[in-house]
C-alpha cells in the first residue's frame, strides 16, 4: 500500500513538473474565452456610468492541435485542417472584431447626436432672477450690471463639420448645476444700495433635462432656484428666493425634419451589421479555400517527393548496374558517367521537392496556429495529411442555369452590394433634405415665484407725501415700523405680504402659475443660391446611379464566372487524366528500354532519357492533380457554397470554436 501511494505521488509530481504548455491552457473540449464585450450590470441609475467589460485578446491555440499531435507528427484530415483554421487562424481572429465594432457603432447611433468630432454647446445658469435684488431690478429695467452673468444657448445657426442636418440627441440629458458666489463691489453713487460697499451672497441651483425628438426637434425642462442676500438697507425683501420652471420646444420644420431622415444613421448602422457579417463570411470562405489549397497542395507535395525518390532509386540502381558492367569489361566508362549524372540530377530534383514540401508545411502551420512557428512543438512537428485528392472520371455538375441561380442566391459579395446600395439610398435622404432652407419653430412657457424675509425700511414724511398719502394717513405699501426699526412712531416701507415667506411660498406661486410667461417664434435662414446643398445632393444621386450600374454589371459577370470556373474544372480533370495516362506510358517505355538495354539493343543515353521523361511525367501528373483540386475549390467559391460544401457553421466560425471533435484513426500511416 505504501509503495502504491509513493508511485501515485511520484506520478503527480512528474505531471506538475511537466505541466501543460501555455498555448494549450484549457479544459479538454471547452471553447475558448469569448471576445464579445459584456455590457455593465448593476443598479439602473449606476449602470450607464460603468464601462463595458472587453475581454483580452486570445493568443493561444485550441486544444485540437494537441489532440492531433502524436509521436512528433500532426495527423490531419481536410476537415481537421479547416477546424483548426477556424479556431486558430490569426487573420480570422482579427476579422472577428469587425462585427463587434459594428454592434457598438449601432449602440452609439441609437443615442443620436452629432457624428464624432462635431462640437456642441452647453450652458450653466449663474444669474439672479429678474426682479430679485438690486441686480435683478436693474435687469428688469434693462440696465446691465456687473453682477449678472447670462449666456445664450441658441445653436440653430451653429456650424458643424458633417454634411446635412445633425441628428438630435435621443438619450435624455440631465444637468444639475450649483453655484455659490460672494460679491463685493464699490459704489461711488450709492443711491439705490445705500452703501459704498455693496455685498451680495448668492446661491444658484439649476436642473435641466432635455430630450431630442426623432422627428427633428428638442424639448427641455429647466428648474432654477436662486437665493440672494444683500447688504442693501432699502431692500424690503431680503434675503429672497426666486424659483422658475421653463419648458422649451425647438423643432425643425423644413431642414432636418422627418423621422426617416433623423433615423438614417441608425438604419445605416443596422445595415452595416449585416454587411459586417457578410464580410466576415467572405473572410471565412477565403480562409477555408486557402487552407484547402495548401492542404491538398501539401498532400500532392508528398506524392511528388515519393515520385522523386523513386526516380533517384531507379537512377541509382541503373548506375550501380553500369558500374558492374564496367568492372567486368562489358561497358565503356563513359556510360557510367552518363548514369551517374542522371543520379545527381535526380537527387537535385528530390532536394527541390523536399524543400517545397517543407515550405508547404510551414505555410500550413502558419494558417492553423495563432502564434505561427513560435511554439516549438508545432515547429518541430511534421504534418501528415490523411486525405488525398480524388479526381472522378466525370464531374457531376448541375446545369449552367442551376449553377448561376445558386451563385446569385449564395454569393455574399452580391448581397453586400445590395446592402451598400440600400445604405446609399438611406444616406441620400440627408442631402435630399439638405436643399431645403432652415425653418425652426420655437415655443416656451415659464412660471415663476418669489419670496423672502420682510425687512421694513423707515421712511420720512416727505416720502409719504410723494407716495400720495394725505396728512396723517398711511398709503398702501407702508406701515408703522416694528420695534427695533427706526424711531418709535415712524412709518416703514414694507413688502407685499404675498411675497413674505420661505421657499414654499415661492413654489406655491410657481405651481399656481401666478406669474406665467409664454413665448413663441421662429427662425428662418435660407442660404442664397444654395450651391453647396445642390452639389451634395447631385453627387449622392450620381454615386447611387453609378453603384446601380456596377451592381448590374456584377450580376451579369456571375454567369461568365460560373461558366469559366466550370469549364476550368472540366479542363483540369481532362488534363489530369491525360497526365496520368502519359505517366503510365512513360513507365512502360522505361521498362521496355531497360529490357532492351539488358539485351544490348539500347544505350545508356536512351535509358537515361526515358528516366527523365518519366520524372517529367510524374511532376506533370502531380501538378495536374493540384490544379484540379484548386479548380474544385474555386468553383465552390464562385457558387458561394464553400461553407456548405465543407459542412462549416458560420456561428462556430464567429465563436472560434468548432464543436466537432477531432479523432485520430486507429492505424496511423508513417508517411502519406
Amino acid at each position: 500500500m505504501k509503495q502504491e501511494i509513493l508511485r501515485q505521488a511520484v506520478a503527480l509530481g512528474l505531471c506538475g513538473c511537466l505541466g501543460i504548455p501555455a498555448g494549450w491552457a484549457q479544459q479538454p473540449g471547452a471553447p475558448m474565452q469569448s471576445i464579445v464585450p459584456q455590457k455593465p450590470s448593476g443598479f439602473i441609475f449606476v449602470r450607464p456610468y460603468r464601462a463595458a467589460t472587453v475581454p483580452p485578446v486570445r493568443l493561444t491555440n485550441s486544444l485540437r492541435l494537441r489532440d492531433l499531435l502524436q509521436g512528433g507528427k500532426i495527423y490531419l484530415t481536410a476537415q481537421d485542417a479547416i477546424a483548426l483554421a477556424l479556431e486558430n487562424n490569426i487573420d480570422l481572429e482579427l476579422d472577428r472584431y469587425n462585427p463587434l465594432l459594428g454592434v457598438w457603432n449601432l449602440e452609439r447611433a441609437q443615442a443620436g447626436g452629432a457624428l464624432p468630432g462635431v462640437p456642441n454647446s452647453t450652458s450653466q445658469s449663474q444669474s439672479v432672477a429678474s426682479g430679485q435684488g438690486v441686480a435683478g431690478s436693474q435687469q428688469a429695467a434693462g440696465v446691465s450690471g456687473g453682477g449678472n452673468n447670462s449666456s445664450n444657448n441658441n445653436t440653430v445657426g451653429a456650424t458643424v463639420t458633417q454634411v446635412g442636418s445633425v441628428v438630435p440627441t435621443l438619450d435624455p440629458v440631465f444637468q444639475h448645476t450649483q453655484s455659490y458666489s460672494h460679491l463685493s463691489l464699490p459704489t461711488a453713487n450709492p443711491v439705490q444700495t445705500g452703501t459704498a460697499n455693496y455685498i451680495q451672497s448668492k446661491h444658484n441651483y439649476t436642473d435641466t433635462i432635455s430630450q431630442g425628438l426623432i422627428t427633428g426637434g428638442q424639448v427641455s425642462i429647466t428648474y432654477n432656484d436662486s437665493y440672494l442676500h444683500e447688504n442693501v438697507l432699502s431692500d424690503i425683501l431680503n434675503p429672497t428666493t426666486a424659483v422658475t420652471t421653463q419648458i422649451q420646444l425647438q423643432h425643425n420644420l423644413l431642414y432636418g425634419f422627418g423621422t426617416a431622415l433623423n433615423s438614417r444613421t441608425i438604419n445605416v448602422q443596422k445595415m452595416n451589421l449585416r454587411i459586417d457579417d457578410l464580410t466576415f463570411q467572405t473572410q471565412v470562405m477565403g480562409a477555408v479555400a486557402n487552407v484547402l489549397n495548401v492542404y491538398y497542395g501539401l498532400a500532392a507535395d508528398y506524392e511528388d517527393v515519393r515520385a522523386k525518390r523513386s526516380a533517384v532509386n531507379v537512377a541509382q540502381q541503373f548506375f550501380e548496374n553500369n558500374k558492374k558492367q564496367v568492372q567486368i569489361g562489358t561497358m565503356a566508362p563513359i556510360d557510367v558517367t552518363t548514369a551517374e549524372a542522371q543520379v545527381a540530377s535526380s537527387q537535385q530534383d528530390l532536394v527541390i521537392s523536399e524543400t517545397t514540401l517543407l515550405q508547404a508545411q510551414v505555410q500550413l502551420k502558419n494558417l492553423l496556429s495563432r502564434n505561427g512557428l513560435a511554439d516549438p512543438l508545432i515547429t518541430d512537428a511534421e504534418i501528415i495529411p490523411l486525405d488525398r485528392i480524388v479526381v472522378p472520371d466525370k464531374d457531376e455538375l448541375p446545369t449552367m442555369k442551376e449553377m448561376v441561380a445558386t451563385a446569385l442566391e449564395n454569393r455574399v459579395d452580391l448581397q453586400g452590394e445590395r446592402f451598400n446600395l440600400q445604405n446609399l439610398k438611406t444616406n441620400a435622404l440627408n442631402t435630399e433634405n439638405g436643399v431645403l432652407p432652415q425653418l425652426v419653430g420655437l415655443l416656451s412657457a415659464q412660471t415663476a415665484g418669489l419670496s423672502g424675509k420682510a425687512t421694513p425700511f423707515p421712511v420720512d414724511q416727505s416720502d409719504l407725501v410723494q407716495a400720495g398719502a394725505a396728512q396723517g394717513s398711511i398709503p398702501p405699501g407702508f406701515a408703522p415700523c416694528p420695534a427695533g426699526r427706526g424711531i418709535p412712531g415712524q412709518i416703514c416701507e414694507v413688502p407685499d405680504k404675498y411675497f413674505v415667506g420661505g421657499i414654499g411660498t415661492a413654489l406655491g406661486q410657481m405651481l399656481r402659475r401666478n406669474f406665467p410667461s409664454q413665448n413663441a417664434g421662429f427662425f428662418f435662414g435660407p442660404t442664397l443660391r444654395n450651391r453647396q446643398a445642390q452639389g451634395d445632393y447631385a453627387i449622392d444621386q450620381l454615386s447611387m446611379r453609378q453603384s446601380e450600374v456596377q451592381m448590374h454589371k456584377d450580376l451579369n459577370q456571375v454567369a461568365v464566372d460560373v461558366s469559366n470556373q466550370s469549364i476550368g474544372l472540366q479542363q483540369a480533370r481532362v488534363r489530369y487524366q491525360a497526365a496520368t495516362r502519359n505517366r503510365i506510358l512513360q513507365e512502360q517505355l522505361l521498362d521496355a528500354e531497360q529490357k532492351r538495354f539488358k539485351l544490348g539493343a539500347s544505350t545508356t543515353f536512351l535509358v537515361v532519357q526515358q528516366q527523365r521523361d518519366l520524372a517529367t511525367a510524374q511532376s506533370t501528373e502531380v501538378a495536374a492533380l493540384v490544379a484540379y483540386s484548386n479548380a474544385r475549390v474555386a468553383l465552390d467559391q464562385t457558387l458561394g457554397v464553400t461553407l456548405t460544401a465543407n459542412h462549416i457553421s458560420l456561428q462556430e466560425a464567429q465563436a472560434g470554436h468548432v464543436v466537432r471533435r477531432s479523432l485520430l484513426p486507429e492505424k496511423l500511416p508513417e508517411q502519406p
